[in-house]
């Protein structure tokens, strides 16, 4: 068998829970969707908060042959891998391709190249089996003239070598790590990840040998958490990650159930719920004094899939959660009410199972 498709019972060894394992091979192999290795599975603008400052952005997310994890079984709210092209990896040529379908999205819808670059994969950039160094060099080379560059991987791969494919391009550097939460308990029985707070410790401190920032990513309310104890959780988790040293920011992402999914099979079964906007809200609030940069970016606000209140005000809180990630600013909160608040409060107060959601 060749290193791009190592067995999923290999890598699995040792690593995360085998029944959350062999149920999400089961889910993935579902799909019978086929992807274009030559086109991105997304790409878009958008305005992000940096250390530097608010910057315009180019976000890409490149069509891999998906995470090494997901894999083997993987994360049991993520989707991306659904997404990959099969077969376990894409050519460097073809990888490139998709780097300049979205340098030509760059070029027809903004005045001028974006100062921030932010690159993904449904898996991680700096993993060799996903993007071989080759492109990962070549994609330094193509955005040298920008300002900042963020990639996306797991603890493992996170190494100075690496990561000098930028720095030494003099591109301000950040990693974007899904930790998920900083509770490892969590970590592997919720969201069945396999790695613990230390690795992600020590991930910034690799990232900081090469001059390099961090950026943690949250996961607002996995599976198997009610509502207050998964704002308890980001509470916490925001506060853990903001006194390591080198993470400068922390984002947190609301939960959205992605087909292809266990958190889809329960929330099809009417056990779950995505969590309310006002949730996201009061962690930002009431995290606003860490030491980082806070943001949140609810990703389908207002359905029954996203995060989400009553409906009527969904539109409301999603602008005033974007409204907080640029100007780090609670008082945006203040200027947003409505009814369901109080049904909210209630789910708080009284919501004791996870697998009994009070509303929906």
């Amino acid at each position: 068998m060749s290193t791009d498709e190592p067995s999923p019972e290999v890598y699995e060894s040792g690593r995360g829970m085998d029944a959350h394992n062999e149920a999400m091979r089961e889910i993935r192999a579902r799909r019978d969707e086929t992807y274009d290795p030559r086109e991105p599975t997304r790409v878009w603008l958008d305005e992000d908060n940096t250390p530097d400052g608010t910057r315009r952005s180019l976000t890409i997310i490149l069509n891999t042959g998906g995470c090494r994890w997901a894999r083997a079984g993987g994360c049991t709210m993520c989707g991306y891998v659904a997404e990959s092209v099969e077969g376990g990896s894409v050519s460097h040529e073809d990888l490139m391709a998709q780097v300049d379908v979205c340098l030509e999205h760059e070029q027809e819808n903004a005045d001028e190249p974006a100062p921030l670059i932010k690159i993904y994969t449904s898996g991680s950039f700096l993993d060799e089996r996903e993007v071989p160094a080759e492109t990962r060099a070549a994609i330094g080379e193509t955005f040298a003239d920008r300002e900042r560059m963020v990639v996306e991987s797991l603890p493992d791969f996170v190494a100075t070598e690496r990561l000098a494919d930028f720095t030494e391009q003099g591109l301000e550097t950040d990693v974007a790590i899904g930790l998920e939460t900083a509770t490892d308990r969590v970590r592997h029985d919720c969201v069945n990840k396999y790695f613990d707070f230390t690795d992600f410790e020590a991930a910034c401190a690799e990232a900081r040998e090469a001059d390099a920032g961090v950026k943690a990513y949250l996961l607002m309310k996995p599976l198997f958490l009610s509502e207050p104890e998964a704002v308890a959780d980001m509470e916490s988790s925001v506060r853990r990650c903001a006194s390591v040293e080198g993470c400068h920011t922390v984002s947190m992402n609301p939960c959205n159930v992605q087909r292809y999914t266990m958190v889809e099979d329960v929330f099809h079964d009417g056990g779950y719920r995505p969590p309310w906007l006002w949730s996201v809200a009061e962690v930002l609030e009431s995290t606003a004094d860490a030491d980082a940069i806070v943001v949140s970016d609810p990703v389908g606000h207002g359905s029954d899939r996203g995060p989400h209140n009553c409906g009527e005000c969904d539109d409301n809180v999603q602008t005033a959660i974007k409204d907080f990630d640029l100007r780090q600013d609670p008082s945006v909160f203040e200027q947003v009410s409505c009814e369901c608040e109080l049904t909210w409060e209630a789910v708080m107060e009284r919501e004791k199972s996870f697998g009994q959601p009070l509303a929906r």
